[in-house]
């Protein structure tokens, strides 16, 4: 099982700390973003879209991150990680795609302004990341994870970005249970954090 990501990649981490976490065996193949290899044909071949991360599982390729937790997850029948009880999957569902919107356009873009000099209005992105901080500090409140005493794969969707949202210049010590509760998913076992990168607030 191969993990094609880059270190810097928030949505890269998410599947390499997963990985991690589940405990199986896989090899990570850095591909080099800023020579443009992820826009090469042999990667292209892998992943139309030219983005990181992409599963090769034995020759099954998965691209997208939350598809690949979710394809991870029902591979080693991880029913903690994703229940099969329809409103548990449905409630999952509802974080990965806040992992893919809110998170995306909040803290991921705040950080894409100062690490990668994103064309983003960093006020704007910013303010997102507030907003979308406070809903999952509301969420949080009074629970260990975000569907209650146990992690689920949308934990693991919404860490990265969140974890990293001060290199972006957003400030995160207001929101107390978001803190705890990235402090409990990095105390799991096999966790494997994301690449620090010293700017921003984080400087």
């Amino acid at each position: 099982m191969k993990l094609y990501y880059h270190p810097l990649s928030g949505h890269s981490h998410r599947v390499h700390l997963f990985l991690s976490l589940l405990g199986v065996p896989y090899e990570l193949v850095e591909v080099d973003l800023a020579a443009g290899a992820h826009k090469a044909p042999e990667f292209l071949k892998l992943n139309a879209f030219g983005q990181v991360p992409v599963l090769d599982d034995d020759g099954t390729v998965i691209s997208d991150s939350s598809a690949i937790l979710v394809y991870l997850a029902r591979k080693f029948g991880r029913t903690d990680w994703l229940p099969e009880d329809i409103l548990t999957a449905a409630r999952i569902q509802k974080w990965l795609s806040v992992a893919a919107g809110e998170i995306a356009y909040g803290p991921c873009a705040a950080r894409l302004v100062t690490v990668f000099g994103a064309n983003f209005h960093a006020d704007e992105v910013i303010a997102r990341a507030h907003r979308i901080l406070a809903l999952v500090e509301a969420e949080l409140s009074g629970r260990a994870f975000l569907l209650g005493d146990n992690p689920t794969i949308a934990d693991i969707a919404l860490y990265s970005y969140i974890a990293n949202a001060p290199e972006g210049n957003v400030d995160t010590s207001p929101y107390q249970a978001v803190r705890a509760w990235l402090g409990r998913i990095e105390a799991l076992p096999g966790f494997v954090g994301f690449s620090k990168t010293k700017i921003g607030l984080a400087a």
